[in-house]
């Protein structure tokens, strides 16, 4: 928690160029929220994108961002994981892979892991898949402060409503804040690395 509150200091001081930045304009500029107090994020069980399965306390080690969506989704789903691969690759390698991306399915009806981990490899990014029982991913929905509305259909042509934003989770496994829809991908780039370096 001292090491978080370092890099909030650390926004304060970081300048562009010769003219200093405050911390809400460089968050502003990132579209990116951190929450004031880290949230904890309930054992729930799910199973990822190769049938494993998969418990939110292995959100450690690394830092998660969590994306609600599901496969079938025509635009926000595929407009964000391009944006998020295109950000992925502006990182130095070594501060990449300390960041994993995870598509969380909100259509578990049509989501397997064989259909999630076809979709993923798309992106060629290493990107996470995770599928599992409604009532655990509407648990975790709330968790995250990412709402969606379960669809009532279980087959045929549908869609499911669904938050545009992302989660952050640290290291810790617990809740950071939110990258808010639509991703300003310059600004992330100069703040998302500063947050990884924090921990």
């Amino acid at each position: 928690m001292r090491v978080f509150r370092r890099f909030l200091f650390v926004f304060l001081a970081m300048t562009t160029g010769a003219h200093a930045l405050d911390r809400d304009v460089l968050l502003d500029e990132a579209n990116l929220l951190l929450l004031p107090r880290e949230r904890a994020i309930p054992a729930l069980h799910l199973v990822d994108q190769d049938g494993q399965a998969f418990d939110t306390r292995d959100l450690r080690d690394r830092w998660h961002l969590l994306f609600l969506g599901f496969t079938a989704c025509p635009d926000v789903c595929p407009t964000t994981l391009s944006d998020l691969r295109r950000l992925l690759g502006r990182l130095q390698p070594e501060l990449r892979e300390r960041v994993q991306v995870v598509l969380v399915s909100v259509d578990p009806a049509r989501d397997t892991p064989e259909r999630l981990k076809q979709y993923l490899a798309y992106y060629r990014s290493g990107f996470k898949g995770l599928t599992g029982e409604l009532s655990e991913l509407t648990k975790l929905s709330k968790a995250l402060g990412l709402p969606f509305v379960p669809a009532n259909a279980a087959d045929g042509d549908y869609s499911v409503s669904h938050s545009g934003n992302i989660a952050l989770v640290a290291p810790d496994g617990s809740l950071r804040g939110h990258i808010r829809a639509p991703l300003k991908l310059n600004g992330l780039a100069e703040a998302l690395p500063e947050l990884v370096k924090s921990q």
